[in-house]
Protein backbone atom coordinates (compact mmCIF):
# COMPACT_ATOMS: atom_id res chain seq x y z
CA UNK A 1 0.00 0.00 0.00
CA UNK A 2 1.23 3.61 -0.47
CA UNK A 3 2.01 5.41 2.01
CA UNK A 4 2.00 9.04 2.91
CA UNK A 5 5.17 10.73 3.80
CA UNK A 6 5.38 12.52 6.78
CA UNK A 7 6.64 16.47 7.08
CA UNK A 8 6.09 19.43 8.74
CA UNK A 9 2.94 20.49 6.81
CA UNK A 10 1.52 17.09 8.67
CA UNK A 11 1.66 18.19 11.95
CA UNK A 12 2.01 15.92 15.14
CA UNK A 13 0.03 16.52 18.30
CA UNK A 14 0.77 17.19 22.29
CA UNK A 15 -0.79 12.93 22.62
CA UNK A 16 0.66 12.31 19.74
CA UNK A 17 3.31 9.70 21.81
CA UNK A 18 0.66 8.16 23.20
CA UNK A 19 -1.54 7.51 20.18
CA UNK A 20 1.68 5.85 18.87
CA UNK A 21 2.09 3.75 21.85
CA UNK A 22 -1.32 2.73 22.10
CA UNK A 23 -0.54 0.87 18.69
CA UNK A 24 -2.78 2.96 16.23
CA UNK A 25 -3.26 1.32 12.84
CA UNK A 26 -4.06 3.80 10.30
CA UNK A 27 -4.53 7.35 10.41
CA UNK A 28 -6.28 10.47 8.08
CA UNK A 29 -5.06 14.07 7.14
CA UNK A 30 -7.57 16.40 9.14
CA UNK A 31 -6.62 20.25 9.52
CA UNK A 32 -3.35 19.35 8.18
CA UNK A 33 -2.90 17.14 11.08
CA UNK A 34 -2.74 13.00 11.84
CA UNK A 35 -6.23 11.90 13.20
CA UNK A 36 -5.97 8.17 14.11
CA UNK A 37 -8.32 6.23 12.19
CA UNK A 38 -8.26 2.82 13.42
CA UNK A 39 -6.41 1.44 16.61
CA UNK A 40 -7.31 -2.73 16.62
CA UNK A 41 -9.88 -2.97 13.85
CA UNK A 42 -13.04 -0.40 13.10
CA UNK A 43 -15.29 -3.11 14.21
CA UNK A 44 -13.56 -3.72 17.51
CA UNK A 45 -12.99 -0.50 18.47
CA UNK A 46 -16.98 0.47 17.72
CA UNK A 47 -18.16 -2.46 20.44
CA UNK A 48 -15.17 -1.04 23.00
CA UNK A 49 -16.75 2.97 22.08
CA UNK A 50 -19.87 1.42 22.95
CA UNK A 51 -19.47 -0.77 25.63
CA UNK A 52 -16.61 0.73 27.94
CA UNK A 53 -14.71 4.52 27.53
CA UNK A 54 -11.83 5.67 24.83
CA UNK A 55 -9.56 8.73 24.84
CA UNK A 56 -9.71 10.55 21.27
CA UNK A 57 -6.58 12.35 20.33
CA UNK A 58 -8.90 14.95 18.47
CA UNK A 59 -6.50 18.03 18.16
CA UNK A 60 -7.34 18.08 14.40
CA UNK A 61 -10.79 20.33 15.84
CA UNK A 62 -8.38 22.97 15.43
CA UNK A 63 -9.80 26.33 17.07
CA UNK A 64 -10.65 29.68 15.45
CA UNK A 65 -10.08 32.54 18.25
CA UNK A 66 -12.05 35.59 18.25
CA UNK A 67 -11.04 38.19 20.69
CA UNK A 68 -12.21 41.65 21.10
CA UNK A 69 -15.02 43.87 20.84
CA UNK A 70 -16.63 43.00 17.66
CA UNK A 71 -15.88 39.51 18.62
CA UNK A 72 -19.60 38.37 18.80
CA UNK A 73 -20.12 40.52 15.52
CA UNK A 74 -18.13 38.42 13.70
CA UNK A 75 -19.41 35.57 15.23
CA UNK A 76 -22.75 36.51 14.21
CA UNK A 77 -21.48 37.43 10.91
CA UNK A 78 -20.09 33.77 10.21
CA UNK A 79 -23.55 31.70 10.79
CA UNK A 80 -27.35 31.77 10.45
CA UNK A 81 -27.87 30.85 14.09
CA UNK A 82 -29.28 33.57 16.07
CA UNK A 83 -26.42 33.65 18.53
CA UNK A 84 -28.33 36.98 20.90
CA UNK A 85 -29.35 34.32 23.53
CA UNK A 86 -26.17 32.65 24.33
CA UNK A 87 -24.17 32.87 27.31
CA UNK A 88 -20.62 32.35 28.39
CA UNK A 89 -20.03 28.86 29.24
CA UNK A 90 -22.85 27.48 26.08
CA UNK A 91 -21.40 25.31 23.33
CA UNK A 92 -23.51 25.55 20.28
CA UNK A 93 -23.15 23.81 17.10
CA UNK A 94 -23.43 26.30 14.41
CA UNK A 95 -23.20 26.05 10.54
CA UNK A 96 -20.84 28.59 8.74
CA UNK A 97 -22.09 29.97 5.37
CA UNK A 98 -21.02 31.71 2.61
CA UNK A 99 -22.42 34.26 0.78
CA UNK A 100 -24.43 32.05 -1.22
CA UNK A 101 -25.64 30.27 1.95
CA UNK A 102 -23.36 27.19 0.97
CA UNK A 103 -22.17 25.59 4.00
CA UNK A 104 -18.14 26.25 4.73
CA UNK A 105 -17.77 24.28 8.23
CA UNK A 106 -19.83 23.09 10.75
CA UNK A 107 -18.04 23.63 13.82
CA UNK A 108 -19.21 24.08 17.69
CA UNK A 109 -18.58 27.52 18.83
CA UNK A 110 -17.54 28.10 22.56
CA UNK A 111 -18.27 31.64 24.13
CA UNK A 112 -15.86 31.97 26.62
CA UNK A 113 -17.08 35.55 27.32
CA UNK A 114 -18.54 38.35 25.33
CA UNK A 115 -14.91 39.01 24.09
CA UNK A 116 -13.81 35.96 23.10
CA UNK A 117 -15.14 32.97 20.99
CA UNK A 118 -13.55 29.55 20.54
CA UNK A 119 -14.91 27.65 16.68
CA UNK A 120 -13.72 24.17 17.13
CA UNK A 121 -13.72 23.54 13.15
CA UNK A 122 -14.31 20.95 11.03
CA UNK A 123 -11.99 20.33 8.09
CA UNK A 124 -11.24 23.08 5.94
CA UNK A 125 -9.14 25.98 6.40
CA UNK A 126 -11.87 28.13 8.14
CA UNK A 127 -9.46 30.57 9.92
CA UNK A 128 -8.79 31.95 6.37
CA UNK A 129 -12.52 33.07 5.60
CA UNK A 130 -12.55 34.22 9.21
CA UNK A 131 -9.43 36.52 9.04
CA UNK A 132 -10.74 37.75 5.26
CA UNK A 133 -14.12 38.80 6.88
CA UNK A 134 -12.33 40.31 9.67
CA UNK A 135 -9.79 42.44 7.46
CA UNK A 136 -12.33 43.21 4.67
CA UNK A 137 -15.02 44.73 7.18
CA UNK A 138 -12.17 46.60 9.48
CA UNK A 139 -13.39 45.09 12.44
CA UNK A 140 -11.78 45.57 16.35
CA UNK A 141 -11.03 41.59 16.50
CA UNK A 142 -7.85 39.32 16.40
CA UNK A 143 -8.43 36.43 14.68
CA UNK A 144 -5.51 33.50 15.23
CA UNK A 145 -5.59 29.72 15.97
CA UNK A 146 -4.87 29.22 19.71
CA UNK A 147 -2.56 26.85 21.36
CA UNK A 148 -5.70 24.77 22.11
CA UNK A 149 -6.04 20.51 21.36
CA UNK A 150 -9.01 19.07 22.56
CA UNK A 151 -9.09 15.81 24.05
CA UNK A 152 -12.19 13.77 23.96
CA UNK A 153 -13.47 11.10 26.47
CA UNK A 154 -16.46 9.11 25.13
CA UNK A 155 -18.23 6.02 25.53
CA UNK A 156 -20.72 5.17 28.59
CA UNK A 157 -18.12 4.81 31.31
CA UNK A 158 -16.94 8.75 30.55
CA UNK A 159 -18.74 10.29 33.13
CA UNK A 160 -16.78 7.85 35.87
CA UNK A 161 -13.52 8.08 34.56
CA UNK A 162 -13.50 12.03 34.18
CA UNK A 163 -14.49 12.39 37.81
CA UNK A 164 -11.95 10.53 39.03
CA UNK A 165 -9.42 12.94 37.35
CA UNK A 166 -10.81 16.06 37.65
CA UNK A 167 -13.62 15.93 40.66
CA UNK A 168 -17.52 14.70 40.97
CA UNK A 169 -18.54 18.87 39.93
CA UNK A 170 -17.77 17.59 36.21
CA UNK A 171 -21.17 15.27 36.68
CA UNK A 172 -22.88 18.54 36.76
CA UNK A 173 -21.37 19.85 33.22
CA UNK A 174 -25.02 20.02 31.10
CA UNK A 175 -25.11 18.52 27.34
CA UNK A 176 -23.48 21.68 25.63
CA UNK A 177 -21.91 23.73 28.66
CA UNK A 178 -18.65 23.69 29.73
CA UNK A 179 -16.88 24.60 32.79
CA UNK A 180 -13.71 25.49 33.84
CA UNK A 181 -11.42 22.88 36.12
CA UNK A 182 -7.41 22.89 36.87
CA UNK A 183 -5.12 20.36 35.99
CA UNK A 184 -1.68 20.58 36.91
CA UNK A 185 -2.16 24.41 37.73
CA UNK A 186 -3.36 24.90 34.62
CA UNK A 187 -7.58 25.77 34.05
CA UNK A 188 -8.77 23.78 31.55
CA UNK A 189 -12.20 24.06 29.60
CA UNK A 190 -14.26 20.56 29.84
CA UNK A 191 -17.30 20.54 27.78
CA UNK A 192 -20.06 17.76 27.73
CA UNK A 193 -20.02 16.87 24.37
CA UNK A 194 -18.07 15.34 21.59
CA UNK A 195 -18.49 13.29 18.05
CA UNK A 196 -20.12 10.15 19.13
CA UNK A 197 -23.65 8.98 20.54
CA UNK A 198 -22.59 7.42 23.52
CA UNK A 199 -21.58 10.20 25.97
CA UNK A 200 -18.83 11.96 27.11
CA UNK A 201 -16.45 14.87 27.29
CA UNK A 202 -14.57 17.22 25.08
CA UNK A 203 -11.61 18.59 26.89
CA UNK A 204 -9.88 22.01 25.78
CA UNK A 205 -6.16 21.35 26.64
CA UNK A 206 -4.70 24.95 26.33
CA UNK A 207 -1.12 24.50 25.75
CA UNK A 208 0.25 21.44 24.46
CA UNK A 209 3.22 20.63 27.22
CA UNK A 210 0.56 18.95 29.52
CA UNK A 211 -1.05 16.97 26.85
CA UNK A 212 0.78 13.42 27.27
CA UNK A 213 0.73 14.62 31.11
CA UNK A 214 -3.13 14.33 31.30
CA UNK A 215 -3.27 11.26 28.81
CA UNK A 216 -1.57 9.46 31.08
CA UNK A 217 -3.60 10.49 34.09
CA UNK A 218 -6.18 9.36 32.15
CA UNK A 219 -5.36 5.74 31.63
CA UNK A 220 -3.75 5.67 34.55
CA UNK A 221 -7.87 6.43 36.65
CA UNK A 222 -9.26 4.15 34.13
CA UNK A 223 -7.83 0.63 34.19
CA UNK A 224 -10.52 -0.74 35.98
CA UNK A 225 -12.81 0.68 33.45
CA UNK A 226 -10.98 -0.82 30.43
CA UNK A 227 -9.89 2.85 29.11
CA UNK A 228 -8.37 2.62 25.57
CA UNK A 229 -6.67 4.62 23.26
CA UNK A 230 -9.87 5.34 20.37
CA UNK A 231 -10.99 7.33 17.50
CA UNK A 232 -13.91 8.40 15.93
CA UNK A 233 -15.81 5.29 14.71
CA UNK A 234 -17.32 5.45 11.38
CA UNK A 235 -20.26 2.73 11.77
CA UNK A 236 -20.71 4.57 15.17
CA UNK A 237 -21.06 8.19 13.61
CA UNK A 238 -23.37 6.82 10.90
CA UNK A 239 -25.60 5.41 13.09
CA UNK A 240 -25.70 8.39 14.98
CA UNK A 241 -26.16 10.50 11.90
CA UNK A 242 -23.07 12.53 12.63
CA UNK A 243 -22.48 14.40 9.25
CA UNK A 244 -18.79 14.28 8.27
CA UNK A 245 -17.98 17.97 6.43
CA UNK A 246 -16.07 17.18 2.91
CA UNK A 247 -17.43 14.03 2.73
CA UNK A 248 -21.40 13.95 3.65
CA UNK A 249 -21.62 17.68 2.41
CA UNK A 250 -19.52 20.43 0.85
CA UNK A 251 -20.04 24.35 -0.16
CA UNK A 252 -22.36 22.98 -2.71
CA UNK A 253 -25.15 22.30 -0.03
CA UNK A 254 -27.18 24.92 2.00
CA UNK A 255 -27.75 23.51 6.01
CA UNK A 256 -30.97 22.84 4.51
CA UNK A 257 -30.15 20.49 2.37
CA UNK A 258 -27.96 19.17 4.89
CA UNK A 259 -30.42 18.66 7.66
CA UNK A 260 -29.42 21.81 9.95
CA UNK A 261 -32.41 23.91 9.65
CA UNK A 262 -33.16 23.81 12.94
CA UNK A 263 -29.73 25.82 13.81
CA UNK A 264 -30.37 28.25 11.20
CA UNK A 265 -32.94 31.52 12.59
CA UNK A 266 -32.03 33.27 9.03
CA UNK A 267 -35.04 35.39 10.10
CA UNK A 268 -33.14 37.02 13.06
CA UNK A 269 -29.60 36.48 12.39
CA UNK A 270 -28.92 39.66 11.39
CA UNK A 271 -25.51 40.34 10.29
CA UNK A 272 -25.16 36.78 8.69
CA UNK A 273 -22.78 36.77 5.14
CA UNK A 274 -25.00 34.32 3.92
CA UNK A 275 -28.88 35.83 5.11
CA UNK A 276 -30.72 36.92 2.05
CA UNK A 277 -29.22 33.71 0.32
CA UNK A 278 -30.48 31.79 3.00
CA UNK A 279 -33.99 33.31 3.48
CA UNK A 280 -34.55 32.40 -0.50
CA UNK A 281 -33.82 28.82 0.27
CA UNK A 282 -36.22 28.60 3.21
CA UNK A 283 -39.08 30.27 1.54
CA UNK A 284 -38.27 27.84 -1.26
CA UNK A 285 -37.92 24.74 0.31
CA UNK A 286 -34.39 22.54 -0.55
CA UNK A 287 -34.87 20.43 -3.71
CA UNK A 288 -32.24 17.64 -2.31
CA UNK A 289 -31.67 16.81 1.23
CA UNK A 290 -29.47 14.14 3.71
CA UNK A 291 -31.35 10.82 4.58
CA UNK A 292 -30.68 7.42 6.62
CA UNK A 293 -30.55 4.86 3.80
CA UNK A 294 -30.34 1.01 4.92
CA UNK A 295 -28.72 -0.77 2.17
CA UNK A 296 -29.26 -4.59 1.63
CA UNK A 297 -26.96 -7.49 1.92
CA UNK A 298 -23.71 -8.54 2.83
CA UNK A 299 -21.16 -5.60 4.41
CA UNK A 300 -20.28 -2.79 1.89
CA UNK A 301 -17.01 -2.08 1.19
CA UNK A 302 -15.79 1.49 2.36
CA UNK A 303 -17.04 4.01 0.76
CA UNK A 304 -14.42 5.85 -1.10
CA UNK A 305 -16.53 8.09 -3.21
CA UNK A 306 -20.26 9.11 -3.62
CA UNK A 307 -22.04 5.90 -4.74
CA UNK A 308 -24.94 7.17 -7.25
CA UNK A 309 -28.70 6.16 -6.46
CA UNK A 310 -31.34 5.35 -8.63
CA UNK A 311 -34.96 4.96 -8.35
CA UNK A 312 -36.16 3.06 -12.05
CA UNK A 313 -33.04 4.02 -14.14
CA UNK A 314 -32.72 7.62 -12.83
CA UNK A 315 -30.73 9.09 -10.48
CA UNK A 316 -32.16 10.41 -7.46
CA UNK A 317 -29.05 10.77 -5.28
CA UNK A 318 -25.91 9.44 -3.66
CA UNK A 319 -24.51 7.64 -0.89
CA UNK A 320 -22.03 9.36 1.14
CA UNK A 321 -20.89 7.45 3.63
CA UNK A 322 -21.99 3.46 4.47
CA UNK A 323 -20.62 1.13 6.72
CA UNK A 324 -21.91 -2.61 8.15
CA UNK A 325 -23.48 -2.21 11.61
CA UNK A 326 -23.12 -5.11 13.96
CA UNK A 327 -25.95 -4.09 15.86
CA UNK A 328 -28.40 -3.35 13.29
CA UNK A 329 -27.29 -5.87 11.32
CA UNK A 330 -27.51 -3.80 8.09
CA UNK A 331 -25.25 -1.53 6.12
CA UNK A 332 -26.34 1.94 7.53
CA UNK A 333 -25.42 4.92 5.20
CA UNK A 334 -25.74 8.65 4.75
CA UNK A 335 -27.10 9.69 1.23
CA UNK A 336 -28.21 13.12 -0.46
CA UNK A 337 -31.67 12.60 -1.84
CA UNK A 338 -33.99 14.59 -4.06
CA UNK A 339 -37.27 15.58 -2.81
CA UNK A 340 -38.72 13.26 -5.22
CA UNK A 341 -37.61 9.87 -3.46
CA UNK A 342 -36.56 11.03 0.25
CA UNK A 343 -39.66 10.07 2.03
CA UNK A 344 -39.43 7.09 4.72
CA UNK A 345 -40.13 3.88 2.94
CA UNK A 346 -38.97 4.52 -0.07
CA UNK A 347 -37.09 1.85 -2.29
CA UNK A 348 -33.90 2.80 -4.07
CA UNK A 349 -31.04 0.78 -5.35
CA UNK A 350 -27.35 1.99 -5.05
CA UNK A 351 -24.59 1.56 -7.61
CA UNK A 352 -21.91 -0.01 -4.78
CA UNK A 353 -18.62 -1.07 -6.17
CA UNK A 354 -19.39 -4.41 -5.65
CA UNK A 355 -22.47 -3.71 -8.15
CA UNK A 356 -26.40 -2.45 -7.64
CA UNK A 357 -28.13 -3.15 -4.24
CA UNK A 358 -31.17 -2.98 -2.78
CA UNK A 359 -31.85 -0.10 -0.38
CA UNK A 360 -34.57 1.70 1.65
CA UNK A 361 -34.63 4.99 3.03
CA UNK A 362 -35.06 5.14 6.83
CA UNK A 363 -37.29 7.41 9.00
CA UNK A 364 -34.49 8.03 11.32
CA UNK A 365 -30.76 7.83 12.16
CA UNK A 366 -30.18 4.88 14.08
CA UNK A 367 -29.14 5.92 17.41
Amino acid sequence: MPQISLSRRLRRTPFSDGVQAAGVKAYTVYNHMLLPTVFESVQVDYRHLKDHVQVWDVSCERQVELRGPDAARLMQMLTPRDLRGMLPGQCFYVPIVDETGGMLNDPVAVKLSEDRWWVSIADSDLLLWVKGLANGYRLDVLVDEPDVSPLAVQGPKAEDLMARVFGDRVRDIRFFKFDMFQFEGRDLAVARSGYSKQGGFEIYVEGGDIGMPLWNALFAAGEDLQVRAGCPNLIERIEGGLLSYGNDMTDDNTPHECGLGKFCNTHTAIGCIGRDALLRVAKEGPVQQIRPIAIEGDAVPPCDGPWPVYANGKRVGQVTSSAWSPDFKTNVSIGMLRLSHWDAGTNVEVETPDGMRRATVQERFWI
